[in-house]
């Protein structure tokens, strides 16, 4: 019987789960820091079982890892090295859904030695979105023409009737990564020519997206694009940008944010746990370089500081009213300005029961063919979570590396090292399988 040994209990790991149980021969074992964490996600799944596992203990990796067949790795990608280390001992399969960093390409030889596959960036954004970009770059390949732009956008979003707070966003976990990832460099090609974006400039590039009439999408550049001309098979692409979606507003709103050192996350004595109470209204003036007195001043403050100006300038005021940063009420002593504002984040945009989330992702592709003739080809996913159900952003992520895990344990994904969904080979088995669950992107021409 296949054994299989997931590390890490978060959302993403029912909807993995549930289709590797599909199989009744598969064995999974789910290992996290406590059992407790496990009890509700393997309970009425006697195919099943958990372990307490601490992955910082190297002889306890090593001896659940020899135990099992392949491993998932769902847990934080600085953790994935050393998971790949232990498999490559004792010559184990290894999923991730994370990009392939270079400690873990370091590990390539020794996988290739081990006689072992470490597959990766099996996930939505990485994962889906290589999938439907590598099949119509083969397509337009194969029909002898050439990509002269591609540009990518995925977004996990609340559904429409759930975005219901001033930024659009809610979180479903700790809002500290989203909005650390809004202060990362990002580097993309934009007409041959690589920009380099600051992170405190991130938000300035974002632009409209248009995709579907129903929605008002902003974009920003995420990461480094500027290897996918090699990573696709692009080399003729003088534009290549991936990056993430939000809803028309958050950038402005973010910058204003950043602009006033709301993402700041040194030290700041006033904040710390132990301080005198601070209320926001007084956080906020202190923020803008000023003392309070008056509610009219405060907001005149704010808007000179983050230069607020015009319908967006009401509107982010309006939000910061919302968020209660010019109330009486008490900040939560976080001891930096981003975890205290990431409190009240917290407070007042987590999902509520009930509530759905939703993922989108569009590719866009300029063609070029050899009798000059040009199109326009777009890929376009758009999937809703389950209310109080797996999230849209769980089973995009979950599903393709369960359907990863049970490829490779059949033989279907054979290839060995530390590996990405890049070509066909890899990929066919993948799409047919995902399509079979539901999970696909709708391809268009426009000539």
């Amino acid at each position: 019987m296949p054994s299989i040994l997931l590390l890490g209990s978060g959302f993403v790991a029912d909807p993995c789960l549930s289709y590797l149980l599909k199989r009744p021969e598969n064995k999974i074992t789910v290992a996290a820091r406590r059992v407790a964490n496990v009890t509700n996600l393997i309970a009425g799944r006697p195919n099943a079982s958990a372990i307490a596992l601490d992955v910082n203990d190297d002889a306890a990796l090593e001896a659940a890892v020899a135990k099992h067949d392949i491993v998932i790795s769902l847990i934080p990608y600085t953790h994935h090295a050393r998971v790949i280390k232990a498999a490559v001992k004792h010559k184990k399969h290894v999923v991730t859904t994370s990009y392939i960093s270079p400690a873990m390409l370091e590990l390539d030889q020794s996988a290739k030695d081990a006689g072992i596959t470490v597959m990766n960036e099996i996930g939505v954004d990485p994962g889906i979105d290589h999938l439907y970009a590598i099949k119509t770059i083969d397509e337009v390949h194969a029909l002898g023409g050439k990509i002269t732009s591609f540009t990518s956008y995925c977004g996990g979003l609340p559904a429409p009737e759930c975005s219901n707070n001033p930024l659009g966003y809610k979180f479903s976990w700790s809002s500290r990564g989203v909005l650390l990832a809004l202060r990362n460099n990002a580097k993309c090609v934009v007409d041959g020519k690589i920009v380099d974006i600051p992170g405190p400039e991130l938000m300035n590039s974002a632009k409209n997206i248009p995709i579907y009439p129903a929605f008002a999408f902003e974009g920003y550049p995420n990461r480094d694009s500027t290897p996918y001309n090699e990573r696709y098979h692009i080399p003729d692409s003088k534009t290549v940008i991936r990056g993430t979606l939000r809803y028309t507003g958050f950038p402005k709103f973010i910058n204003a944010l950043v602009k006033l050192g709301f993402l700041e996350d040194k030290e700041v004595a006033q904040l710390a746990a132990s301080a005198a109470p601070v209320q926001w209204r007084d956080l906020l003036a202190q923020a803008a370089g000023v003392q309070f007195t008056s509610v009219d001043n405060l907001e005149a403050a704010v808007r000179k500081a983050a230069n607020l100006s015009g319908e967006d300038g009401e509107r982010i005021i309006f939000g910061m009213k919302w968020l209660g940063m010019f109330s009486e009420t008490n900040v939560h002593l976080r001891g930096t300005m981003l975890d205290t504002l990431c409190a009240t984040l917290e407070d007042k945009m987590m999902y509520a029961p009930g509530e759905r989330d939703m993922v989108m992702l569009q590719h866009r592709f300029g063609v070029e063919f050899p009798n000059g003739k040009k199109e326009i080809r777009t890929s376009t996913g758009l999937w809703f979570g389950v209310p109080n159900g797996d999230s849209a952003m769980a089973t995009t992520v979950g599903v393709p590396c369960g359907i990863a895990t049970q490829l490779i344990l059949d033989g279907k994904i054979s290839r060995r090292g530390v590996i990405a969904p890049m070509d066909k080979e890899i990929n066919n088995p993948i799409l047919e399988a995902l399509e079979k669950e539901g999970i696909f992107m709708v391809d268009e021409i426009i000539a």
